[in-house]
């Protein structure tokens, strides 16, 4: 859900971008019918969805990338500790552009300034504060309701990360 309410609003901003969904489950598995239900409310298609198994070439070769949890970017800079700098879990992104703004910057320095200050031992531990519950296994009820968070989240990036208003 979050991969697809993200590419909608960059596309919404006009902003070119490829997007890639991939966690730490076996790669393979269609969207949730939950998922596509609450994605097809939304006029979003996520029927042609597969699942992927992060992996290091996904982390190196992408620009920023977003964990639902604190879990999913540690598993990410595991795989490529270069990627620290621009590796965060959304609501951590969204409260950081809150603060700083892009502006004109290039990306890979407006993420190294949102990074700044931050430390690996915060990828470590189990508090969720930065964490998006997962809603599977719940009913379509909880689906809508990460949904919505996602989108506000993406939202709240996508105005701070490209002046779009």
């Amino acid at each position: 859900m979050a991969a697809a309410l993200l590419a909608r609003r960059l596309d919404e901003a006009s902003v070119p971008a490829r997007i890639r969904s991939a966690g730490l489950l076996p790669g393979g598995r269609p969207a949730w019918p939950e998922a596509e239900a609450v994605m097809a409310e939304r006029g979003i298609d996520i029927s042609a969805h597969e699942s992927c198994r992060l992996e290091r070439l996904h982390v190196a070769g992408a620009d920023l990338v977003l964990g639902m949890t604190r879990e999913h970017v540690r598993e990410a800079v595991v795989l490529d500790p270069v990627a620290y700098d621009r590796a965060f879990t959304v609501k951590e992104l969204a409260r950081r552009v809150g603060v700083e703004p892009r502006g004109r910057r290039p990306l890979d320095a407006w993420l190294t300034a949102l990074s700044a200050g931050r430390e690996v031992k915060e990828l470590l531990g189990t508090d969720a504060a930065d964490d998006v519950e997962d809603p599977i296994g719940g009913p379509i009820s909880a689906f809508r309701k990460t949904a919505d968070e996602l989108d506000a989240l993406m939202i709240r990036i996508v105005r701070a990360g490209w002046d779009v208003h």
